[in-house]
Order: structure tokens, then C-alpha cells, then sequence
């Protein structure tokens, strides 16, 4: 006879079903405490005993705080609570972000059983998957399949643009959320008055909880589809020799290829904004050579139209000090961090030059002396590898960036730009060699200067695995598939920052080829 059959089961506590449970995962401005100091005061406005806790996530967005709830009426004895939640006991759910939602179910806090889940659809996107070269951002579409799944009661809104909206933060539009979903026993002038106790942003608060009850009882709506990106208007103004050079440029499109004229529209304007309309006009002279040599049905001609201009508009020191200094910059900054005309807004950049960048600088014959000389490169890196931090709302460090990023004129003169065009046409060499034996193959040679990007540190991991794709293609270029190995080998390479899924499929090749 088992211990199962001899031992009767201890009898459920009825206490215990009288404990609401409620769980939220919040990352810092988010006002996760504030929501949770406005559950405990409706709660004890009710009549009920609650008690808060809080562990602590880590900064950066790599972890969420977790907030606990418990509440229960208050009794002739004192209830015990928990000071955390446990997997499959957790009533009420709110994830501030939407792959927050994901993670409470993947916690197991979510469960079909008893769950109410509210959740908001926006992103804030963490960083594992800002480290990821290409695409790493999450589906928060396979987040709304398991959570409709995994929950009792699925409330899913963006709540962070309503709260936007309503002058306020998502704390409050859950708030309001949480007040529509019935979840609570308690009525909505509750929350409204505990809003109002708080004693801070009182008005805007009570908008955002309005606007987040109304979604909320509006039921989910589906994640807006992105919208296709118009193309920018190519009209331009400036002195008129210059505007009749750029109707001259503009008037060399039509003979492209039809499939490859937008791009090369969009390509040109970015070239020219880079640097001038000669620069504009190489630009032109290089698709058109391409154009002439394309043996298919113009997609050469298309892809090239699109990495031709982003590896001739290179990041180099001039074009990152013309961009912190652009016109409407520190508007749209005060607009992203609500500065009002009243307040002081502080910029500070951060650059940390290597020698690399200086000497890249300098005119090309010296600059590539220095480059090769270990001595000189440590003396320099010793003057300058270090942090600096500009305040640009300053006048001083403001016209210091300023005057940088007005030097396009010495930009073409430079070691960086005579690395770059080799580095163009050493690619486009490789691109247009492959054209007659697998067309397919040289689009993808084409492809490969997605890996280059960025600036410092960022541009010379690109060039590393850039460099090691194109070795890893030269292996295979014989063979019928080689195509889509280079494919492969683009999409590896766009894994991890560190390269190692790349080795692997390299690796692989090697064992084959």
C-alpha cells in the first residue's frame, strides 16, 4: 500500500481563497512604485490588509522589476502574505512592455486558470537585442498568440503612447486598465480618489487613467501593421548653379534600370547630403557602370543602387560632429525628454577618439606613414583614446563640433577616404567579376557591405566580418549553390556581435570545400 493511499490530504486553508494576488513586471520610468503605492491605497480604502514588495532589476534593460501585491479583507486575526510570487498562483498580471508579458509567461505567473493578463503592446527594446548587427528584435506578435493562450482574461493596449498622449506615464494608464478589467472588487471612484490622495500630477494622471480605462473596456486591438516609409520630397534649396547641377544629376536616373530607379533617387540624395554634387555625380558614374554590366533583370543594378550609397556615405569624424550639430537637434531632444520652455536642458556627448580616428584624419601619404608605425600610433592613442564629455548647449564645445562638421572640403583629401574607396571598388570589382558566371552570387557579393556600418569599434568589427564572408564565399564561388552559402554567411555574421556563429558556418564551408 503507497503513503498516497494511507495519509489523507491536509484540507485547503478557506483563507486562502480570499487573497488576491497581483504581479507586475516594470522597468525604471515606468513608475512601477507609484502604481503599486495606488493598488495598496484602493485596496485599504476597501477594507482590505495589503502588503508591497519589490526585488530590484538590474540597469540597461536587462531585467524588469518585479513588483508583488497581496491583499486580502481584513479579519479578526491578521493574514500572512507572501513576499513573492510563486508560478501558477498569481491572480492579476500587468507587463509594462509587451516582451515583459512574454516573460511572465514564460515565469509560469500566467495561467488559463485564473489569470488576468494586462499588457502593453509597445517595445522598449533590451539590450540583447540592440547588440545584435542585424535584426534581433523579438515578434511581439508570438507574444499575443501564447498570451491569449496562456490567460483567463487578455487586456493588451499601447499604453505608453496613450499615456504619452494624455501628458502622463504608463503607470497611470494601467492604473486605468487594471480599474476596467474588473479584476478588483472594488469601484472605479476608488482608484480615481487614490490617484488624487497621491497629491502629484494629479490632473494629468486622472486623464491617462480615463484614456487607459477606455482602452481597456475598448477590448485589445491588433498591433498596427508598420507603414512603409514615403520617399522624401526631392525638392532642395541653395544658390542656383548649385540647383542646376542637382536637376542635372536627377535628370541621369530615368536611363537606370525602372526596379532600380527609387533607390538610386533615395542614394543620390544621401551622397550628395554627405558631400556635394561632384561627389553625387561618382555616384551616378559608378551605377550607370554597374547598370551597363548587369546581365539579369536589373536587381543588380537595384541592390547596388541601395549599398552603393550607404558604403560612398561612410561614418567618419566629420560626418558624426555635422550630425550632433544639424539644425533641430536639440529640439527633438527636448521633445523626446518633455523639456519644457521654462526648464534647462544640459546635452553632454560622449566620444572617445582612437588613433585610428586622428590619423585617419590627416592627409592620406602621412596618415598611412603614421598607420603603419606602432610607435606613433601608441603615442597618439596615448594623447587621445580617452573619454571626453562635450556639453554642445555650451557655445564653446557647440562651434568646436560645429567647425569639425563643416570640414567636407578636406574630407576627400583624407587617409579614411582613400580607404574607403578602395575599399568600394575592390567590393564592385568582386561584384561585377561574378555577374557572368551566377548572377545570383554577385547581388549577394553586393549584400555583404550591409556588415560594414558604423563608427570606431563598430566599423572595424564590420570590416572584420566583412572581410571574413567575402573569404568564405571565395570557397564556395564554384558551386551551384553558392548563392545562397553567401547568404548564409551574410546572415550568420548578422547573429552576434562577437562573430562566433560566422566561424561556425566558415568552418563548416571549410569541411566541404
Amino acid at each position: 500500500m503507497s503513503i498516497h493511499e494511507t495519509l489523507d490530504p491536509r484540507p485547503a486553508d478557506p483563507r486562502l481563497g480570499d487573497i488576491i494576488k497581483l504581479a507586475m513586471l516594470a522597468v525604471g520610468g515606468q513608475g512601477g512604485g507609484v502604481l503599486t503605492n495606488w493598488i495598496e491605497a484602493v485596496a485599504r480604502a476597501n477594507g482590505y490588509a495589503a502588503q508591497a514588495t519589490s526585488v530590484a532589476g538590474v540597469a540597461q534593460r536587462t531585467g524588469a522589476t518585479v513588483y508583488y501585491i497581496e491583499m486580502a479583507p481584513l479579519g479578526e486575526k491578521p493574514t500572512v502574505f507572501s513576499l513573492a510570487p510563486a508560478a501558477g498562483d498569481v491572480d492579476i498580471m500587468i507587463a509594462a512592455e509587451m516582451m515583459e508579458a512574454g516573460r511572465s509567461i514564460q515565469r509560469g505567473f500566467v495561467t488559463p486558470d485564473r489569470t488576468v493578463l494586462i499588457a502593453s503592446t509597445h517595445r522598449a527594446l533590451a539590450v540583447s537585442e540592440k547588440m545584435v548587427p542585424g535584426d534581433g528584435i523579438a515578434s511581439s506578435e508570438e507574444v499575443i498568440a501564447a498570451a491569449e493562450i496562456a490567460a483567463r482574461q487578455f487586456i493588451a493596449a499601447d499604453f505608453d503612447t496613450i499615456a504619452v498622449k494624455s501628458g502622463s506615464v504608463i503607470s497611470a494608464t494601467l492604473f486605468g486598465a487594471l480599474a476596467a478589467s474588473g479584476a478588483l472588487p472594488f469601484p472605479r471612484e476608488s482608484f480615481e480618489d487614490a490617484i488624487r490622495a497621491s497629491g502629484k500630477g494629479v490632473e494629468p494622471s486622472l486623464r491617462a487613467f480615463a484614456a487607459g480605462y477606455d482602452a481597456a473596456m475598448a477590448g485589445a486591438e491588433p498591433l498596427a501593421k508598420p507603414v512603409a516609409p514615403t520617399a522624401p520630397s526631392t525638392a532642395v534649396k541653395g544658390p542656383d548653379s548649385l540647383i542646376y547641377e542637382w536637376e542635372q544629376l536627377q535628370a541621369r536616373i530615368p536611363a537606370l534600370p525602372q526596379i532600380a530607379q527609387e533607390l538610386a533617387q533615395l542614394g543620390l540624395r544621401k551622397v550628395v547630403r554627405f558631400q556635394d554634387t561632384r561627389y553625387g555625380a561618382l555616384y551616378l558614374d559608378r551605377l550607370e557602370a554597374l547598370a551597363k554590366a548587369d546581365t539579369g533583370d536589373g536587381t543588380f543594378t537595384r541592390e547596388a543602387a541601395k549599398y552603393l550609397a550607404n558604403a560612398m556615405a561612410y561614418d567618419d569624424i566629420i560626418r558624426v560632429a555635422e550630425a550632433k550639430t544639424r539644425g533641430g537637434r536639440s529640439t527633438r531632444i527636448a521633445a523626446e525628454m518633455g523639456a519644457g520652455e521654462a526648464q534647462l536642458m544640459h546635452v553632454t556627448e560622449f566620444l572617445h577618439p582612437r588613433a585610428e580616428e586622428v590619423v585617419s584624419m590627416l592627409p592620406k601619404g602621412l596618415g598611412a606613414k603614421l598607420e603603419k608605425s606602432p610607435g606613433w600610433m601608441k603615442a597618439i592613442d596615448k594623447v587621445f583614446n580617452r573619454g571626453r564629455r562635450l556639453r554642445t548647449d555650451r557655445l564653446i564645445p557647440f562651434l568646436t563640433l560645429y567647425m569639425l562638421g563643416g570640414m567636407k572640403g578636406w574630407r576627400l583629401r583624407t587617409l579614411r577616404h582613400a580607404q574607403e574607396t578602395a575599399h568600394v571598388e575592390a567590393w564592385l570589382a568582386r561584384a561585377t567579376a561574378a555577374l557572368p558566371r551566377n548572377y545570383d552570387l554577385a547581388v549577394e557579393i553586393l549584400k555583404t557591405q550591409r556588415l560594414v556600418k558604423g563608427y570606431s569599434d563598430t566599423h572595424a568589427r564590420g570590416q572584420s566580418k566583412f572581410h571574413k564572408v567575402t573569404e568564405g564565399i571565395v570557397l564556395v564561388e564554384g558551386r551551384d549553390d553558392a548563392a545562397d552559402w553567401a547568404r548564409r554567411l551574410i546572415e550568420a555574421a548578422l547573429q552576434d556581435e562577437k562573430g562566433k556563429t560566422l566561424d561556425g558556418a566558415i568552418e563548416t564551408i571549410r569541411s566541404f570545400a
